[in-house]
């Protein structure tokens, strides 16, 4: 596993570990015991002999994109993705057995962030704009493992709630202190997911026959409106302090356009299909717990 300590990596170790499985950490530094295998995938290098026999591989590399875009910075968002994911998918077509499966983070914004009310699933269109031309160059990256007869899963994820971090930990103070509120118009879709449902999500197709993009989103976008009510309602505190667009673009430039004003009404109806079950369908109950941990 790559990214193991970041947002979603710490939670969905130890569920993956009281499961059962023996994890590997990739980590960009010397090993420093029989649980890491060191790499550094801007340098195209990965201690190859250290994964002999692995059965799976999930890869949560990535560098955060919530901060405003500089030339510099959107290059280390798409190589961070990237790299990491060819390196990892032609060194697991390189070993011999093989693992059966290649789990990817990704996330909804390969479908664009100008779709408006459009339902989003797997087998739509995808979208125009930065984040959507980062999304099929990640996705593209895993072609080598799928090409080698490796079961491919790449992730399209919502927003992640949770209070380690994620866009609660962006939101939570200035709405705790009575600043909150919609961010635009605040009729774009935000797609979300609680940080419990994504692990399941993540153990859910690590075990099933899945393959190819799944939506890791709550079968119930809201609006961001109803968004920034809810979270106010979570903390009891009032939203009544609107950011307006053009303050969102002048702050935060192409990321405000994008991540902030911007949206996908995306559903997981390939999750559905399936059979998972989510914990958490709608935000106030999903807000709360993530709040209250």
């Amino acid at each position: 596993m790559s990214g193991a300590s970041g947002l979603v990596g710490s939670a969905l170790v130890p569920i993956l570990e009281e499961a059962g499985h023996e994890l590997l950490r990739l980590v960009r530094r010397e090993a420093s015991g029989p649980s890491e295998v060191a790499w550094d995938p801007s340098a195209g290098t990965i201690d190859h002999d250290r994964l002999a026999g692995v059965d799976a591989a999930v890869n949560l590399n990535g560098a955060d994109i919530g901060r405003r875009w500089s030339a510099a910075r959107k290059r280390e968002i798409l190589s961070s993705r990237v790299d990491s994911t060819a390196l990892l998918a032609r060194t697991l077509a390189s070993l011999e057995p093989r693992p059966a499966v290649l789990v990817c983070a990704g996330g909804v914004g390969i479908y664009g962030h100008n779709r408006g009310d459009e339902i989003l699933t797997e087998d739509s269109e995808l979208g125009s704009g930065f984040l959507a031309e980062v999304g099929r160059a990640w996705e593209a990256a895993a072609e080598p493992a799928r090409d080698a007869g490796i079961r491919v899963v790449n992730f399209r994820q919502g927003l992640v709630l949770s209070d380690r971090g994620g866009v609660l930990g962006r939101m939570r103070t200035p709405f705790r202190l009575g600043l909150g509120g919609r961010v635009g118009g605040g009729r774009q879709w935000w797609p979300w997911i609680a940080i419990d449902d994504l692990v399941a999500g993540y153990q859910a197709v690590l075990e099933s026959e899945l393959s190819g993009p799944v939506n890791l989103t709550s079968p119930n976008p809201v609006p961001n409106t109803q968004f920034t009510r809810a979270l106010g309602k979570a903390l009891g505190r009032p939203t009544i302090v609107p950011a307006p667009a053009f303050g969102v673009k002048l702050l935060f430039g192409e990321m405000g356009e994008e991540a902030l004003l911007g949206g996908q009404r995306a559903l997981p109806a390939r999750l559905l299909e399936s059979g998972f079950t989510f914990s958490y369908e709608e935000l106030e109950p999903a807000l709360r717990h993530a709040i209250a941990e």
